[in-house]
């Protein structure tokens, strides 16, 4: 809801408030049941980063507010509650979860098309508030879709429907999403040899049309063309506040106080960079050891879940990809963006996981 346009003001916040104060009511009340999950090995990567957000918020967060102790909550209750319904409701994110994501996904979509049907007649967004969220989710279900063993005639309609939606939305970052799948799905393979062969005349094709697809602005503009100007900004923005950073409730990467220069007005609206907007945030020595968790985390699931010949595994695309289009978008700092929080939630699903494998549970 806080990616469509007509909710993300009204209905989402009301939402998101009611959750995460009824989890925070939820957790007081039921300790014990909390503690042993939130202590359970399979969590304790998300225990450790709200001890950090907690001594940073205490000792180090120079403009100690109200802002800052909301994010510390939030990002404590969040991580609670994706921790409980793991634990709790494996077999259902095992089997049918992937199944309702798609479906809600396509239905957003699909109501996007019926009132708005002119998907290349500009970056297209649907109902969605930015091309590039709209992007983001799409390119979500398409990956979940094609990497399923067994389709069926819808599902492989909407698929190449989705498809259709992810490159009319202008994102160059869905790109890396879409060749990682066909990457997890058939490896370096004859396959996709011929795959990119295809793609690449595709891509000259798609890109000598007036049209403002993602393979379109790849060939006008670059993979990151403004993008490289805004990372200078973000640099230098970090160097003001090195080790402290701006505190826990600037996590977008564009600090309140940060004058933006006028060549990046219009343009700028963060530091477009995920391990960026950490270091903004908590500062070096604390952002630094948030990134070294998260990296931790991810190459142990990664190399875990290859060694089993599972690369298909959905949440393993999810892992990789957010790592990948972390470099130029911020997607490991918000408390209520979509695709962070399926982010945190892969990581702890599969770490819980590889805990019941390795348990025989």
């Amino acid at each position: 809801m806080y990616s469509i346009d007509i909710t993300k003001d009204t209905i989402a916040p009301l939402i998101f408030y009611m959750l995460m104060g009824g989890g925070l009511v939820f957790l007081l009340i039921n300790p014990f049941q909390f503690k042993e999950v939130i202590f359970h090995k399979s969590f304790l990567f998300l225990l450790i980063i709200n001890l950090i957000n907690f001594v940073y918020l205490l000792f180090f967060d120079i403009y100690f507010n109200q802002e800052s102790l909301e994010y510390l909550m939030a990002r404590f209750v969040s991580f609670s509650l994706i921790s409980l319904s793991v634990y709790y409701n494996f077999n259902y994110f095992k089997t049918r979860f992937p199944v309702h994501l798609i479906n809600v996904i396509a239905l957003v979509v699909i109501i996007g098309l019926f009132i708005d049907p002119f998907i290349f007649s500009g970056r297209y967004d649907g109902i969605i508030w930015n091309p590039n969220m709209l992007a983001s989710i799409s390119v979500i279900a398409f990956a979940f879709l094609f990497l399923k063993e067994e389709k069926t005639g819808f599902e492989k309609f909407l698929m190449f429907l989705l498809l259709l939606v992810v490159l009319s939305t202008g994102s160059r970052g869905v790109l890396i999403a879409i060749v990682l799948s066909f990457i997890l799905k058939f490896g370096f393979s004859f396959r996709n040899i011929f795959y990119s062969i295809m793609g690449i005349g595709f891509v000259v094709l798609i890109s000598n049309t007036n049209l403002d697809t993602s393979l379109n602005r790849i060939s006008s503009q670059g993979l990151f063309n403004d993008r490289t100007d805004q990372f200078y900004f973000a640099l230098e923005t970090l160097k003001k506040e090195l080790f402290t950073g701006y505190g826990l409730y600037e996590y977008s990467g564009m600090p309140e106080n940060i004058e933006t220069p006028e060549e990046l007005e219009g343009l700028f609206l963060g530091s477009h960079n995920g391990y960026l907007s950490i270091l903004i945030q908590y500062g070096i020595i604390f952002g630094g050891i948030i990134i070294m968790i998260i990296f931790r985390k991810s190459i142990q699931l990664i190399n875990y879940f290859r060694s089993m010949e599972d690369l298909k595994n959905i949440y393993l695309f999810i892992i990789i990809y957010t790592l990948l289009a972390a470099n130029f978008e911020s997607l490991l700092t918000g408390i209520n963006e979509f695709h962070t929080i399926l982010f945190w939630f892969s990581l702890s699903y599969l770490s819980y996981s590889k805990f019941r494998n390795e348990h025989a549970i």
